[in-house]
């Protein structure tokens, strides 16, 4: 996973996979899923972002436990 975001646009974009999108669905005015033809998620931009959320929290992650322990 890999994060932007562009001060200049006030957009973030969160990056799951390295697929190219080729459709997007807008699930919230100016949030977007970018997705595969087979309906894979690819991203999430979030536009006005800095009005949506605290952007710092762009740059802090956490683990549920659980998730670290468990064998998929």
């Amino acid at each position: 996973m890999k994060i932007y975001y562009d001060k200049d646009v006030d957009a973030a974009y969160i990056r799951l996979s390295d697929e190219n999108p080729s459709g997007v669905v807008e699930i919230s005015e100016g949030i977007n899923i970018d997705t595969t033809d087979k309906g894979e998620i690819v991203g999430i931009e979030i536009l006005d972002a800095s009005k949506k959320f605290p952007l710092r929290s762009l740059f802090s992650c956490e683990f549920d436990s659980e998730l670290l322990l468990s064998k998929t």
